[in-house]
Formats: structure tokens, sequence, C-alpha cells
């Protein structure tokens, strides 16, 4: 039987299209057309030059602790990531080296590495995290959980670093880095590492707004230009490295300024919140909302929150745009249920992980179904492409 017959029939059925980790795709029900999936409430607007930043808040918070991130792992050596083919050194917890054994050896590849959770909680992975090391930088594919306990994962990635493929260490470091929105996109959705490549050197792939009547001289040209990035790779990052591009250079001081500002305004709009947490943002670019990212705790929000709001930063610096302010209308719709196409996959008692389409939308959700079930991100965005 056709797998997309197949994946209709199940998602009828049981309300997932996932069987034994195989992606079916099929119609995404909704039984609530329009309304938010979360008890969400958007705060005022925090607004600087082109991008708005719509708080989300809620009452009620899921215990996000028995999840490790990756900047924790790799900071405390519990996750090791190598490239593939290679022996990685890595420590116990009490400072004992230990040797990883060679896997995959067919040698380093471009879009795979090898993960080894050894902590005693899963492991969360976000789209868009960078690690650095290895042959050359690379971010994560998917969302996904990686189990306590697993074997070495042969782990989905794209490159952000094109002319590098060399290093002393085998190994990968947290890099405290989530990419901004354009190459986060390709990388999550896209799934393209060609546009992946051209969203880093070309700064955003989201298309300047058509004029407007009435605002013809309120044209705001992109403080980031594709020019500028250029020069940059020329003199300070010529391995085309996503980090050495935004964040060591002029580039990159420009953009330091810009987060002081944003963080300034962000902290006033969200002081003396009662018997409310911060879950969440939606994020617009001059009038267009285009991106949003809520977790199921105010800690997993705020332990993202400062490379989530570096990343943003970036895309607004990179688009030119109309100095308009998006509606807080606009931004409700980014809370609401999509109706569409529906792929899922899915480790059984590990995760499950869906992408619903419905026109330029797309809507990501990551599911834990351990220790309970719970929507640990969310991902909604309107594409560039």
């Amino acid at each position: 039987m056709d797998r997309t017959v197949l994946g209709a029939i199940f998602s009828g059925l049981f309300g997932f299209g996932a069987l034994g980790g195989l992606a079916l795709l099929g119609a995404a029900p909704n039984p609530l057309p329009g309304k938010p999936e979360g008890n969400w409430r958007l705060l005022d607007p925090v607004a600087y030059e082109n991008i708005t930043i719509f708080p989300v808040v809620s009452s009620t918070s899921q215990d996000t602790s028995p999840f490790l991130t990756l900047d924790e792992g790799l900071s405390s050596s519990e996750v090791i990531v190598s490239e593939q083919g290679a022996t990685a050194l890595a420590r116990t917890r009490d400072g004992r080296p230990i040797a990883v054994p060679p896997q995959y050896n067919s040698g380093a590849s471009v879009n795979q590495l090898v993960l080894l959770n050894r902590s005693k909680r899963p492991l969360l992975l976000l789209a868009g995290e960078l690690v650095s090391g290895g042959k050359q930088d690379r971010i994560i594919g998917k969302d996904r959980i990686v189990p306590v306990g697993s074997e070495p994962l042969p782990l989905d990635v794209f490159c952000v670093e094109h002319g590098r493929w060399t290093g002393a260490s085998a190994q990968f470091g947290a890099a405290k880095t989530i990419v901004h929105p354009s190459v986060r996109e390709q990388a999550a959705v896209g799934q393209n590492q060609n546009e992946v490549w051209d969203a880093v050197r070309s700064g955003t792939l989201a298309k300047p707004a058509p004029p407007l009547a009435g605002v013809a001289g309120d044209y705001s040209a992109a403080r980031i230009s594709p020019r500028e990035v250029e020069n940059t790779i020329a003199t300070a990052a010529p391995t085309q490295s996503y980090e050495k591009i935004y964040t060591t250079s002029h580039v990159g001081a420009s953009v330091d300024e810009f987060v002081a500002e944003l963080q300034r305004r962000f902290n006033r709009a969200t002081a003396g919140l009662k018997g409310e947490r911060v879950v969440g943002v939606v994020v617009a670019y001059g009038g267009d909302v285009a991106w949003s990212d809520i977790f199921a705790s105010g800690d997993l929000f705020e332990h993202y929150w400062s490379k989530l709001l570096r990343s943003y930063a970036v895309e607004a610096l990179a688009r030119p745009t109309y100095r308009e302010t998006a509606a807080i209308t606009d931004a409700r719709e980014f809370l609401r249920n999509l109706n569409g196409r529906e792929v899922v996959e899915s480790e059984p008692g590990v995760y499950r992980w869906r992408e619903i389409t419905e026109g330029k939308l797309s809507l990501i959700e990551l599911e834990a179904i351990s220790p309970k079930p719970m929507t640990l991100h969310r991902l909604l965005l309107h594409r560039t492409s």
C-alpha cells in the first residue's frame, strides 16, 4: 500500500502517523481551528528599530528538569560529539579518561556526526544549535531527544563553515549559539545544505517587503549587508565560519549593541509578572510576523533565551525593511493550531516529532513521551522559501 495512504489511515485512527519510527504522511486533524494550542497569553510588544518581540506567558508550566541540554552536556563531557570514524577521548564525571571507540568507519561526513549521551538524563537537541570543532563547525538538523543509555547515535547535521575540512581534534565543544532564523529554517524545514550556506553568506533569505503607499521614504537598508558579510569573510573568517562572521568581527559588535538594547526593553516589559512566567516569544520583522519559539517551561525558555535573542537580532540586522510595527492580532495567529499536511517521526517510548505545513507556515513540535508526555518545544515560522 502507498505510504501516504497508509499514513492517512493511521492518522485518522490514532491521531499520529508514525509506525516503528517511520514517517508517514496524512492530513493533520485540528479539533479547534484557529484556537491557541496552549494556555498562553501575549504581553505588549517589545519593539526596537525593525524588530518586534511579543513575550508569550503562561500560568502553567511543566517540569523540564529531567532533560539535559546540549550546552550542559558538552560542557560537562557527559555528551560527546565527534566526527564519524574518529576515536574520541572523553572523561567521566570523576575526571577519568575514557576512549570512545570509532563509529561508522566510512570516515568523516559533512552531514553526519556521532553523538554519545553518557549522562543520566535524556538529551534535548534543537535544530540550529551550533557545535564547534571537528573538521568544520556544524548545526543540529532537527529537534530530537537522545535517551539515556543509548548506543552512539548517527546525528544529522549541516555545515556552517564551508572552507575548512581539517582540525586538531575530531571532537566538538559547546558553542552556546543558535544560528539565526534564515539559516535555522533551511536546516529545520528546508533540509538543504546549499541553502544553509547561502543563508550564512547572505545574512537572510527573506525578500525585502514591497513599498507601501505613504511610506516610500521610510525604508531602512540592512545594517548587516551581504557585502559586509563578504568583507568579513575576506578579512576575519576565510573559512566562512558562522561564529567568526557573526560574533568576532565588526558584524558581531553591531549585534552586541542591538541585543543589549533589546534585552533591556524585554526585561522591562516582562518585569513584575505574578503567577505567570515567560515561556516563549513571537517575533516580527517590520510588519511581518515571521517566527516563534515556545517551550514547556519558563526554566527551559530561560536556558535558551540569550542565544535565541542574539539569533533574532542577527536576522533583524540582515533584513532591509519598512519601519512598520506588527499587529498583536497577527502575532496571535502564531499561537493557533495549523491545518495542513502532517509528517510525523517517532522513537517509541522516547519522543514524537511532527511538522505541519499550511501555506507558507510550518509548525514543528517536539513531544517527549518519557518521563511523562509534554511538548518540550514548539516552533512556528513563516517560510522565506
